[in-house]
């Protein structure tokens, strides 16, 4: 009996059910709850009181954040899949719905780590950009050539300054 005190004193009922204790350990508590009673009930106490605690702590989620996992799980159900298979063409298992409001607005991109989706404005925002830098490239390629221009003139006007003043 003493044995046994010590036992459910020493802390490793709380490590098995934090989900810390050691295969060992594990072992040791699941035997000694199959030959006595009072590790069995000590573990349904810790397990009772600890779910309390849980209950006692836990915040509720927003209230419609199921109806926003629901949407993602439908969303990925609906989603399209593409099964390759070796020396098959690529088979599409399902359409997405045409009239979503989802596929209207965002731009599906997929690789290698899974997908990301791109708001359909920021096409036109990186081609803008792009635009915006070809035009910047050609005014700075024109500057730099009107200055350079600019420097061999002024190079040879002082060079006709020089041999006036000679004169």
């Amino acid at each position: 009996m003493v044995k046994i005190n010590e036992y459910l004193e020493s802390g490793a009922l709380e490590s098995y059910v934090l989900g810390a204790a050691s295969k060992a350990e594990i072992e040791e508590l699941l035997s000694l709850k199959s030959k006595h009673p009072q590790v069995e009930e000590a573990l349904a106490i810790l397990e009772a009181d600890l779910e309390r605690i849980a209950e006692h702590m836990a915040i509720a989620p927003p209230p419609n954040t199921w109806l926003k996992i629901e949407a993602s799980m439908n969303e990925l159900v609906t989603s399209p899949k593409m099964e390759y298979l070796i020396g098959e063409e690529p088979v599409e298992r399902s359409r997405p719905n045409p009239g979503s409001r989802k596929t209207e607005q965002f731009i599906e991109v997929e690789g290698e780590s899974g997908h990301m989706r791109i708001h359909k404005i920021w096409r036109w925002v990186f081609g803008a950009v792009f635009i915006l830098g070809k035009i910047f490239l050609a005014f700075a390629i024109y500057y730099y050539l009107e200055n350079k221009h600019t420097q061999e003139e002024i190079q040879q006007l002082k060079i006709e300054l020089s041999n006036q003043r000679k004169k």
